[in-house]
């Protein structure tokens, strides 16, 4: 079988506004446990606008070991689901549709941090189920 796809949307939009919005949120934020976008924690190290050496690495050893097939980042406002919970991941296999590896609760436990994502991954993607446990 073909590796997936892997999407990670973000709780944030893609535009100028989207960006400061996130900004805002994030800044404000009260609650560790539910940030303002988990998945941007990861990429982006937060409030950056590149994504950090550390997720550059992660994402190319999963898509160089052949586990994914490429890895998508997609902002809210670049998809037209309206009935999505962000920020999420998903893989899409050639053979059947969409399926949610990690969704925000999920995200948010991992704190930024790409590397104990990546483990995280590997195990949904090998057909792990359940919470996360690091």
């Amino acid at each position: 079988m073909a590796p997936p796809t892997l999407y990670i949307l973000y709780n944030a939009d893609a535009s100028v506004m989207g960006k400061l919005s996130y900004g805002y949120r994030k800044l404000t934020s009260k609650d560790p446990d539910k940030p303002a976008c988990a998945a941007c924690d990861i990429t982006h190290g937060g409030l950056h606008l590149d994504e950090t050496s550390q997720w550059k690495t992660a994402k190319a050893e999963i898509v160089g070991s052949g586990e994914v097939k490429e890895v998508k980042q997609l902002h809210r406002d670049e998809l037209d689901k309206e009935s999505l919970r962000y920020p999420m991941v998903l893989a899409q296999e050639e053979t059947s549709g969409l399926r949610v590896l990690m969704d925000d609760r999920q995200l948010a436990v991992f704190k930024g941090d790409p590397q104990a994502f990546m483990l995280y991954l590997r195990e949904r993607l090998a057909g792990g189920e359940g919470d996360v446990k690091l």
